[in-house]
C-alpha cells in the first residue's frame, strides 16, 4: 500500500492500493479525523462499566444481574452515543459487508476506517475468512484493536462452530483441534459429560483464536423425522434430553468465556422446508410448541442464557406466514412476555431466502426490531438495512427509547468481554 499524504487548507488522505490480494468494491470514507476526545471519554465509560460488571462462576457476565451502579454506567455510555452509533451496534455482519472487499482474510486500514464509519455490534466469520491459526489470530486481534481505538463497545467476533458438520475451524485441515461427531450422535449417547466436553473444548479453541460468541448450541427438538435441515444437528426428539444436552454445551462454552446462542426459536425441528432457500413453516399450535419445541428455550431463560436466535420459520397457526424473526407475537409475546426472556435476541441470517425472497433488507430490519429483536444478523444489503432503520427512528416509526432498550441488552451482554 502506497500512502500519499497531501497537506493543504483541507487535509485529505488518499490510499493507493498496489498488489493487494483483493479488489475493493467500494470506496471507504476515511473518518480517522473523528472527535478523538469523544472516543476517549466513551472508552473510559466502557472501561468503567466493565469494571463494575458481575460475573457468573463460569466467568461470563450475567446480563441483568449487575448492580444499579452498573446499570447507571451503561445508561451513561448509551446516552453518550450518537443515533448512528446505536443503530450500527445492532448489526452483526461479515467482514466483506463491512469493508466492501470480495474476500477478507486480514484486518487492515479498510477494516479500521469502516469501523470508524460503521461501529457495528459484531462480525461473523466463515470458511472463506479462515486460512490458518496465525492468520486467524492476527485478523481477529487487529479487528478488536481497531474497534477499541474507535471507542466502541467490545466487538462481537462470532462464528458457527456447533461440532459435527457445522465446524468452520474444526473442518479446516490447517487446524489440529479436536473434531466432534454430529450432535445427533452426542444426543443418542445420552452422555451429558460428553456434551459439556463439546462446549468446553470448542470454547477453548475459539477463545484461543479470539472469538467471543458461538452460534451454538442447536436447541431444536426433532419432532419431524423428515426434517433435513437440523436432523443431524439436533440432539434428538426428546425435549428434556435436548434441553439437558444444550445446557451442557452452553455451560462448556461459558466456562471459556464464549457467549452461547441458543437456536432456532421457536424450534426448527418440525419443519420440512429450508429457510436458507425460501419459505418454511411449522403447523404446530402454541400449545403443542409449549409441550415440546419451546422446552429447551424455556430452560435457557431460567438458566440465564445471554442470547437466543430467532429463526425465519413461520408458525402458521400462531402468526400466519410471518417469519418468527419478524413476529412480535412470537418474539415479544411468547419469548419475552410468556417465557420471561429479557436478554439479547438475534435474528438468523437475514440474507436467507425466507427473508430475502419476500422482504427488502430495509423493511426486514425495521420489522425485526419492531418484533423485539436486538441484533440483526447479515442483512442481504447492510447499507440499505442500516439506512432504513436509522430513518425509521428519525421519522418516528421506531422510537429512540426502543433502540436504547436493545443497546442496554447488547451492552450488558458485552460487559464481560
Amino acid at each position: 500500500m502506497i500512502i500519499i499524504i497531501l497537506t493543504a487548507a483541507a487535509a485529505c488522505i488518499l490510499f493507493v492500493m498496489a498488489g493487494h490480494m483483493y479488489r475493493e468494491k467500494k470506496a471507504l470514507k476515511n473518518t480517522a479525523d473523528s472527535n478523538m476526545e469523544k472516543n476517549a471519554a466513551k472508552t473510559q465509560t466502557i472501561a468503567k462499566s466493565q469494571d463494575l460488571s458481575s460475573k457468573s462462576e463460569t466467568g461470563v457476565t450475567e446480563p441483568g444481574e449487575g448492580s444499579m451502579e452498573t446499570s447507571a454506567s451503561l445508561q451513561e455510555l448509551i446516552s453518550s452515543m450518537t443515533l448512528e452509533e446505536k443503530i450500527a451496534q445492532m448489526f452483526v455482519i461479515t467482514p466483506e459487508a463491512l469493508t466492501g472487499f470480495d474476500q477478507v482474510t486480514d484486518a487492515g486500514e479498510a477494516t479500521k476506517n469502516a469501523l470508524l464509519k460503521y461501529p457495528v455490534g459484531g462480525l461473523v466469520y466463515f470458511k472463506a475468512n479462515i486460512q490458518n491459526p496465525q492468520q486467524l489470530k492476527e485478523m481477529i486481534s487487529d479487528t478488536k484493536k481497531y474497534a477499541a481505538e474507535a471507542g466502541m463497545l467490545p466487538i462481537l467476533t462470532a462464528i458457527d462452530e456447533e461440532g459435527g458438520s457445522v465446524a468452520r475451524i474444526a473442518g479446516n485441515p490447517e487446524f489440529t483441534v479436536e473434531r466432534f461427531p454430529d450432535m445427533a450422535e452426542i444426543g443418542a449417547s445420552g452422555d451429558l459429560d460428553r456434551a459439556y466436553e463439546v462446549g468446553n473444548t470448542i470454547g477453548s479453541y475459539l477463545k484461543e483464536y479470539g472469538f467471543n460468541l458461538d452460534f451454538a448450541p442447536d436447541a431444536d427438538v426433532l419432532t419431524n423425522p423428515d426434517n433435513k435441515v437440523v436432523s443431524m444437528r439436533s440432539f434428538g426428539p426428546d425435549p428434556q434430553l435436548v434441553s439437558a444436552m444444550a445446557g451442557q454445551v452452553a455451560a462448556g462454552l461459558m466456562n471459556q468465556n464464549i457467549i452461547p446462542v441458543y437456536k432456532h426459536f421457536p424450534g426448527h425441528g418440525s419443519t420440512k422446508g429450508d429457510t436458507h432457500e425460501g419459505f418454511a413453516y411449522t403447523d404446530r399450535t402454541l400449545e403443542e410448541l409449549r409441550g415440546s419445541e419451546l422446552a429447551p428455550f424455556a430452560d435457557a431463560v431460567k438458566n440465564g442464557i445471554p442470547c437466543i436466535m430467532a429463526a425465519h420459520i413461520a408458525a402458521v397457526n400462531i402468526d400466519g406466514n410471518t417469519p418468527a424473526s419478524l413476529s412480535k407475537t412470537l418474539i415479544t409475546g411468547v419469548l419475552r412476555e410468556e417465557l420471561g426472556f429479557d436478554r439479547v435476541v438475534i435474528t438468523d441470517a437475514m440474507n436467507m431466502g425466507a427473508i430475502q425472497n419476500l422482504y427488502s433488507s430495509g423493511e426486514a430490519a425495521i420489522l425485526a426490531v419492531e418484533a423485539g429483536a436486538d441484533l440483526l444478523l447479515m442483512p442481504a444489503d447492510f447499507q440499505e438495512a442500516y439506512d432504513s432503520l436509522l430513518n425509521a427512528v428519525k421519522e418516528g416509526r421506531i422510537s429512540e427509547d426502543r433502540i436504547d432498550e436493545s443497546l442496554m441488552r447488547i451492552a450488558a451482554m458485552k460487559e464481560g468481554l
